[in-house]
């Protein structure tokens, strides 16, 4: 099965696995035991697990084909408690049937362990650590016991170290209630109400795009849906053939967003009809940016276009990005300017695509890059973070670091934003919090504090000024509005307990807002 470190940083858009496996599911019987294994995320975003809607729907459909008495082991890389989002979506459907096992890894250690009443093993890594082998388990079902057994490769097969017995726990007569997540913020702020709400069939990996009484938002199945603003009415679909974690970008009739499938998709607003494509070497997981008739894009393949918006054809083409590029670039002072998984920050000329310069953070591991984050710019200053903790403002001109800071009281990470005046880089950090600095100061400068008691948060997001709030996203369904002269908190409503993705707003007192469980809402505040 595919794990957490398949799904995030992924050039192919968690596309590998599938491709030389096949699925990202598994159904089958031996011995009468239905084996039933599924994905679980996080789908290209740095945030807990989860099992994709899609994989929920499939599961529903096997469910409905099986006989509630048939014994059931479920197989997935986390295991099934709070470290995955939607834990307690795929329990209390196997608790529906005769789920006797669950089998798990994520904590790289054996481990024997009970899910709400449903026992469990985790298994090791294979990686050796600090011993100069790895290994693996075997486990053997002989009847109803199953048995765990370490085996060092080439050397031995280690004691039984667990059991258990595989029983019908009949769980349908079981009234014990276990922890849920809670929507008790929703009564707290009463004013924030969904006008309309939609469900997909599929995750929802990246930000909508609004175009006049249209909103366009991508899923993980492949597909670009455009809903009516107004009532949440399907208009029309356009079918890719990957998934796709690309925010859309729109200028008048035309809509572009990439997918997965190696392909820049430009669509008719009005119809979803294909204007042109453009392909690459390589899966595309970054989001474009259109300006003066241009699109402009990274992919997974070492470049980064551009592209005329009527007729697809290649202005430019820069090949030479260290590692793949996950984010939305800025436009700014004729350059664009881009992070990518190479520990690589870049800024090229809009006009020749030639680079102007480019900073390096020195870290020696990719997964410390300024990659996922929005670079935001004012006053001829580029702000970045990064999973370093390093918050950078750069020389936009001359790439030269004006001051760089990590502090461990101020944990930023990935999510940042700027106001709608420039005078303050809005940031979140893991801890949960919003903080407003200065842009204009020589260090890392804070104006004010938004504490939300958010907590732990390492979910890559886009902190948004509108209408004299500032928004910011969880990695657990909720969205939290800000006061945007004191960082006092305005309100907060949860929509699921899945990642937000960036916001579009139809209003001042109007957004719209999708999570990673393939939730659409219209939300009205005041």
């Amino acid at each position: 099965m595919p794990g957490n470190h398949d799904m995030n940083w992924s050039e192919s858009g968690g596309n590998s696995f599938r491709t030389v496996f096949g699925s990202e599911t598994f159904a089958f019987k031996s011995h009468g035991i239905l084996f039933l294994g599924t994905n679980c995320g996080p789908n290209m975003r740095m945030s807990p697990g989860q099992v994709p809607r899609e994989n929920l729907v499939w599961l529903d459909s096997v469910l409905a084909a099986t006989p509630k008495e048939n014994p059931i082991v479920f197989v997935n890389h986390y295991p099934q408690d709070n470290a995955l989002n939607n834990w307690y979506e795929v329990i209390d459907r196997l608790k529906t049937h005769n789920i006797q096992l669950a089998l798990c890894g994520h904590g790289h250690a054996n481990n024997h362990l009970n899910f709400e009443g449903i026992p469990a093993f985790m298994g090791r890594s294979n990686l050796r650590a600090k011993d100069s082998i790895g290994g693996y388990n075997i486990v053997t079902v002989n009847g109803d016991i199953v048995s765990y057994n370490e085996r060092t490769p080439g050397v031995a097969l280690k004691p039984t170290w667990g059991t258990d017995k595989l029983i019908n726990h009949n769980f349908s007569a079981d009234e014990k209630k276990y922890p849920r997540p809670s929507y008790a913020a929703n009564h707290r702020f009463p004013e924030v109400k969904a006008r309309w709400a939609v469900q997909d069939d599929s995750d929802i990996g990246a930000g909508s795009a609004i175009a006049g009484k249209l909103v366009i938002i991508p899923n993980t199945n492949g597909m670009i849906k455009a809903y009516r603003t107004r009532n949440g009415k399907e208009e029309w679909v356009a079918k890719t053939g990957g998934k796709i974690y690309s925010t859309p970008a729109v200028s008048g009739n035309y809509v572009v967003v990439a997918s997965t499938d190696r392909n820049l998709y430009c669509l008719d607003i009005r119809n979803g009809k294909v204007f042109w494509k453009a392909l690459a070497d390589k899966p595309i997981v970054a989001s474009p940016v259109i300006n003066n008739n241009t699109v402009f894009c990274g992919s997974s393949d070492g470049h980064f276009r551009a592209y005329d918006l009527v007729s697809g054809k290649q202005k430019w083409d820069f090949d030479q990005v260290q590692g793949f590029v996950v984010t939305k670039p800025l436009l700014y002072n004729g350059n664009i300017y881009f992070g990518s998984w190479g520990n690589g920050f870049y800024c090229l000329d809009q006009q020749s695509g030639k680079l102007v310069w480019e900073w390096k953070s020195g870290a020696a591991n990719r997964m410390y890059s300024a990659a996922a984050c929005y670079p935001v710019a004012t006053d001829n200053r580029i702000f970045i973070v990064a999973p370093d903790r390093f918050m950078t403002c750069l020389d936009a001109a001359t790439g030269k670091v004006i001051w760089r800071k990590q502090d461990p009281k101020i944990r930023v990470r990935e999510s940042m934003g700027l106001s709608a005046d420039s005078s303050l880089i809005y940031v979140k950090t893991m801890e949960g919090d919003v903080l407003g600095m200065d842009s204009h100061a020589n260090d890392m400068e804070v104006k004010w504090r938004g504490a939300a008691n958010m907590g732990y948060d390492i979910s890559p997001s886009l902190v948004e000024e509108r209408g004299g709030k500032v928004f910011a996203l969880g990695n657990s369904g909720d969205i939290y509005a800000f006061n945007r002269k004191d960082g006092s908190l305005a309100w907060i409503h949860k929509l699921s307990n899945a990642l937000v993705n960036p916001l579009s707003f139809i209003s001042n007192k109007e957004l719209i807002a999708t999570t990673m469980d393939g939730k659409i809402i219209v939300l009205k505040y005041k």
